[in-house]
């Protein structure tokens, strides 16, 4: 999902050397970053984000956006190179939520949720370009998972053996093998191509203590599942990892990991606690020049708004065994 006051900002990174120590990094635009999803190229780190409306009293995201760094201190805007009119099965004008992209081959390929206009629900579309500042394309003219409860936060991996694997899911976890084309699924993998994690999310030792939460199709509370939302999936050494948004509303961060892509998945914790200003947090982390950092976003800039985000970075170190230290990000 997706979300803070309108300030104008020049279009470079403040160093941590020149704010207080305990406040993030950012990286300062005119404009709301929610859900980043950073990725390495070469020498360079490339985020995408979504795009939370100046006035938004809700998730109002017309488009997407790319920034990149070479250094952590300067960014570079790439642009807001494509909207929900790449995609003419979507909704127009709003609904463009969390994303991720990904590299292979010389090409660009950038995975969204968007609302499938056929089923009135989020599916996820793909979307090529030879860079990230675009021009961007509908690859394949339809949605590649068609909208379904649930279907929203898109994350990709390419595992070792180069079998690429789209997750997705809010309140569930699916997943799919993508074909090589990165355009289509194995339709032999799971029901339809997909399999369902559900059963999984429900095993306290895999994804930590159930929550009550607020079931909206029985309206009530019910106990579910710690796994919220946003998966973030990669893998160090010969061990995956899940991070996602846990705990219901107010959203934290937490993960798993697993010695196989298709599970069990050991339950390791919180990486932090509640997003300030935000009731939603959605990113990941990733490795880049030799350290370790964790993006995220939250409603600060916005004065609280947990509809108008912004992204928020923290440099950390990681543990012995690759795993992640808690990170405070309230400080």
């Amino acid at each position: 999902m997706n979300r803070h006051l309108l300030l104008l900002f020049t279009f470079y990174i403040v160093h941590s050397t020149s704010i207080p120590a305990q406040q993030p990094l950012r990286i300062q635009s005119d404009t709301y970053t929610p859900d980043p999803a950073p990725v390495v190229s070469g020498k360079r780190l490339y985020v995408f984000t979504g795009c939370d409306m100046d006035t938004a009293t809700y998730f109002r995201m017309p488009q997407w956006q790319v920034f990149s760094t070479r250094d952590m201190k300067h960014w570079r805007r790439e642009g807001r190179p494509m909207t929900t009119a790449v995609f003419q099965w979507a909704r127009q004008g709003d609904n463009a939520w969390a994303s991720q992209a990904i590299e292979r081959n010389g090409r660009w390929y950038w995975y969204v949720a968007a609302e499938d206009t056929t089923n009135h629900l989020h599916g996820i579309g793909v979307a090529t370009a030879q860079q990230p500042s675009g021009p961007w394309k509908d690859a394949i003219g339809r949605p590649l998972i068609p909208g379904a409860m649930g279907f929203i936060d898109p994350t990709v991996f390419i595992d070792d053996d180069g079998q690429a694997y789209l997750f997705w899911g809010n309140n569930g976890l699916w997943y799919a093998k993508l074909n090589e084309d990165m355009t289509s699924i194995d339709t032999t993998f799971g029901t339809g191509g997909i399999r369902d994690m559900r059963q999984m999310l429900d095993d306290e030792a895999q994804f930590g203590p159930r929550r009550m939460k607020h079931d909206w199709q029985l309206n009530k509370k019910v106990l579910k599942t710690n796994f919220e939302e946003a998966p973030w999936v990669y893998k160090i050494g010969d061990t995956y990892y899940l991070e996602y948004a846990a705990g219901g509303v107010p959203e934290h961060w937490a993960y798993s990991t697993a010695k196989s892509i298709h599970g069990p998945w050991t339950y390791q914790g919180r990486i932090t606690d509640e997003s300030p200003g935000s009731f939603t947090i959605h990113g990941g982390t990733v490795d880049f020049r030799g350290k370790s950092y964790l993006f995220y976003h939250d409603g600060l800039l916005s004065g609280g708004n947990g509809f108008r985000r912004s992204t928020a970075i923290r440099e950390f170190q990681r543990k012995a065994n690759g795993g992640i230290p808690f990170i405070n990000i309230n400080q």
